[in-house]
C-alpha cells in the first residue's frame, strides 16, 4: 500500500510540524508532500525527499508564506496523489484539499479549522503588521471561507488533536472528528524531581499568548521567571517586566529540556486548541499552571499535573501560582500521567485502531 504524507506548509517549527515530523519518522518510505520547504526553517526531514508546489519558485515565498493565502487552495488540488492509497494529511488550514482516487482513504490530522479565516480578528492580533490590510483581507477571506468549506468535505476521517477543536469541525465544516490527543517526542525530555527556584515560559511571543499578564503576575510576586521564545511582543513585554524576568529567546532542544525539567513550574495563559507545551511539562515532571479552558482540560488534571485559573488576569495567575507553591507535587505521578496517555507509542496505537475499523489498519506498520 502507497502512503502519501501531507503538511500545509513545512517554513517554521511550531506543534503541527512537531506531529508531523513523528508521523514522517513513523512512515519512513512514504513519499512527503507541501507547498512550501524550508529545511533551515522547520524539522529536522534528513535526506529525505519533499515535494513541494509551485508556489516553492515564487521569490520569498519561504519567508512570506502568510501573504499567498488565495494560491495554497490551487497549489494543494495541482498535487497529483492519484497513485497512492492512503493519504495521512496534517493540516490547520490547507493541505485537506488535496484530490485522492475513489477507492483511496484520505486521513485529515486536523490541529484546527483554519483560523485565520474563521477567527481573523484574534489571528491578526498576532501579526499587527497585517492589521492595516484588514479591509482588502476580509473580502478575500469571505471568497476562502467558501472554498475552505467546499475542500474540507475531502477527507474521509477526521483526527482531531482535542474536544475543542473537534467541536469546531464539526461546527464549521459538519464533519464529525475523532479525537486522539496528540504525542510529543518524549526522547526529547528528562524527568527530575529537583525543582530550581525559577518558573517557565516558552512560546512564541504573540499577543494571544498572554505573556504579558504572566509578566504582570511575576513583577508582583517578584519571582524569578524565565521565557524563552521570539516573536513580534518581544520588544513591548521587555518593557513591562521587571528584572525578575529574564528573555532568553530561541534556545537549543537541550537547553530547553533542561530548563523544563528544572523549572518549579511551566505558565500557559493562552487558550489553546491543545498545547503541546504542557504535555512536554509533564514529561519532565514538571506541574502546569495554565488558563484552564480548551485543550488543557483534555491533558491536564487539576490538583495533581497542575493548576487551573479561570480569568486572562494577573491576579488570576498570581493565585494559580500562589496555590502551586504550596502544593505537595508528586513528580513522579506527573510523568506517568504523560507516558500513560501521550508516548508516540499509545498515539499511533489508538489511530491504528481507528483504522483497522475502516479496513486498513495493517497500513499503519512501519515500513
Amino acid at each position: 500500500m502507497k502512503v502519501a504524507l501531507v503538511h500545509d506548509y513545512l517554513t517554521q517549527r511550531g506543534g503541527a510540524e512537531r506531529v508531523f515530523e513523528l508521523l514522517c519518522k513513523r512512515f519512513p518510505q512514504a513519499d512527503v508532500f507541501t507547498s512550501l520547504y524550508n529545511p533551515q526553517a522547520t524539522v529536522d526531514l534528513g535526506a529525505r525527499p519533499v515535494h513541494t508546489t509551485n508556489l516553492q519558485s515564487i521569490p520569498g515565498s519561504s519567508k512570506y508564506f502568510r501573504l499567498l493565502a488565495p494560491l495554497y487552495y490551487p497549489a494543494f488540488r495541482a498535487i497529483d496523489l492519484q497513485n497512492y492509497d492512503l493519504i495521512l494529511s496534517s493540516t490547520s488550514s490547507f493541505a485537506k484539499a488535496v484530490r485522492k482516487r475513489p477507492d483511496a482513504m484520505h486521513v485529515c490530522f486536523c490541529h484546527n479549522v483554519t483560523r485565520f479565516l474563521w477567527d481573523t480578528q484574534v489571528y491578526l492580533q498576532g501579526y499587527r503588521e497585517y492589521q492595516r490590510l484588514y479591509p482588502m483581507i476580509n473580502s478575500v477571506f469571505r471568497h476562502l471561507k467558501k472554498l475552505d468549506v467546499k475542500y474540507a468535505q475531502e477527507p474521509d476521517l477526521y483526527i482531531a488533536n482535542s474536544t475543542t477543536v473537534a467541536r469546531r469541525i464539526h461546527s464549521i465544516y459538519g464533519k464529525q472528528a475523532i479525537v486522539i490527543n496528540y504525542p510529543i517526542d518524549n526522547s526529547r525530555f528528562f524527568f527530575s524531581d529537583r525543582k530550581q527556584d525559577f518558573y517557565l515560559v516558552s512560546s512564541r511571543l504573540l499577543s494571544y499568548k498572554r505573556i504579558d499578564i504572566i509578566i504582570e503576575a511575576f513583577n508582583w510576586l517578584g519571582w524569578p521567571l524565565l521565557i524563552t521564545g521570539d516573536g513580534p511582543e518581544r520588544k513591548r513585554l521587555e518593557a513591562i517586566a521587571l528584572e525578575n524576568v529574564k528573555f532568553l529567546g530561541h534556545v537549543s532542544d537541550a537547553e530547553r529540556a533542561s530548563l523544563m525539567a528544572q523549572t518549579s513550574g511551566v505558565v500557559v495563559a493562552a487558550l489553546e486548541d491543545y498545547g503541546l507545551v504542557p504535555i512536554e511539562a509533564n514529561f519532565s515532571g514538571t506541574p502546569v499552571i495554565c488558563f484552564g479552558a480548551g485543550g488543557v482540560l483534555d491533558t491536564q488534571r487539576p490538583g495533581v499535573t497542575g493548576i487551573f485559573f479561570k480569568r486572562q488576569t494577573p491576579d488570576a495567575v498570581q493565585a494559580a501560582l500562589l496555590a502551586a507553591s504550596r502544593t505537595e507535587w508528586d513528580y513522579g505521578k506527573i510523568r506517568n500521567h504523560a507516558l500513560n496517555n501521550f508516548t508516540e507509542e499509545v498515539f499511533f496505537q489508538r489511530v491504528e485502531q481507528v483504522l483497522k475499523d475502516l479496513g486498513v489498519g495493517a497500513t499503519l506498520t512501519p515500513a
